[in-house]
């Protein structure tokens, strides 16, 4: 059964989704929808469509899985519950502090509609909470220790972007390589967030902006800046698309702990990411995880689920018999 999908957004993230969905042979891209006048957006598909986001609702029975490739400042907050009524959907939105209440809202949308929504999709959160998740439970003595970078966040960029007077940026994450020896050496050094991290923003401001207030405003937004030590850079556009237009990243997940009955020995658990394209590899976890919202959909699932809730086997186009074959 060919699974059918719609893309809601044809940014960076929409785009990765057309690729990843043409590398599943158990999927096929229905149609993508944008807020853009639809003529002037051109798709690499030849089998889908191009369709305003207004005629979504007219389109429920003919898309399995919705993915949502908005921005989590503004776009996934409200276009998340909104289509988890319409369509089984998933989303990437990754704003930490708030995913507990993103859940909520998303949960009551599409449970009542009998729904599956899968939010919080991608690395981090996404793969990275996993890793986590997987690291205390198996050394529940121990620390965990997330570093992202050196790599473009979309999430910040998109964040920075929002503040008036800016025309465009990218946010570079970067780790502090002390703190990250520190972890790897098995120390289980007790860190701040501004320990860990550093932030670098590379702004193109428009004419006549006041740079000072945007400046201001980067470094003191919550849930973004406010907790790290940023560097605001003002360049100009021909700068950003010469030295900075590519959207590598990665990162790293560390669960460092003890065992023994005298917590005498050490280990180090380690995952790592180093990825040439940030939302491409984000739109492949997006994919393989809509596989998974159409599965538990055909079992009668319904309401908001994390990866946390999500098994394994749920994401791969393979039988169990063929998963317990060649992977077990």
């Amino acid at each position: 059964m060919t699974i059918r999908i719609g893309i809601l957004g044809y940014g960076n993230l929409g785009r990765g989704v057309e690729c990843a969905v043409k590398q599943n042979p158990d999927m096929e891209l229905k149609a993508v929808f944008t807020r853009r006048n639809p003529e002037t957006v051109k798709i690499l598909s030849d089998t889908a469509k191009v369709y305003h986001i207004d005629e979504a609702e007219k389109m429920t029975d003919e898309i399995d899985v919705m993915i949502l490739c908005g921005g989590s400042a503004t776009d996934l907050p409200e276009q998340t519950p909104k289509y988890a009524a319409m369509f089984h959907v998933v989303d990437s939105f990754d704003t930490h502090a708030r995913i507990p209440e993103h859940f909520a809202e998303v949960n009551k949308a599409a449970a009542e509609a009998g729904k599956v929504a899968i939010i919080s999709v991608g690395w981090d959160p996404g793969m990275f909470s996993l890793n986590r998740l997987y690291g205390e439970a198996v050394l529940p003595a121990g620390s965990n220790y997330t570093f992202w970078g050196k790599g473009v966040s979309q999430g910040h960029s998109d964040a920075i972007r929002r503040v008036e007077g800016v025309k465009d940026a990218r946010q570079y994450t970067i780790p502090v390589e002390a703190a990250l020896e520190a972890v790897r050496n098995g120390s289980n050094p007790d860190l701040t967030t501004r320990e860990k991290h550093i932030r670098e923003c590379f702004v193109v401001a428009e004419e006549g902006a006041d740079l000072k207030r945007i400046e201001d405003q980067i470094k003191t937004m919550p849930n973004y800046f406010a907790e790290y030590d940023t560097t605001v850079h003002f360049i100009s556009e021909e700068e950003l698309l010469r030295d900075h237009s590519g959207i590598p990243h990665g990162g790293f997940v560390i669960r460092s702990g003890k065992t023994g009955w005298e917590n005498e020995n050490t280990h180090v658990i380690e995952y790592r990411l180093k990825l040439d394209s940030n939302p491409e590899f984000t739109s492949s976890i997006l994919t393989a995880y809509a596989r998974a919202a159409y599965r538990m959909s055909l079992e009668g699932q319904k309401g908001c689920k994390t990866v946390f809730d999500i098994a394994p086997a749920y994401l791969s186009p393979k039988t169990g018999e063929e998963l317990r074959k060649a992977m077990l």
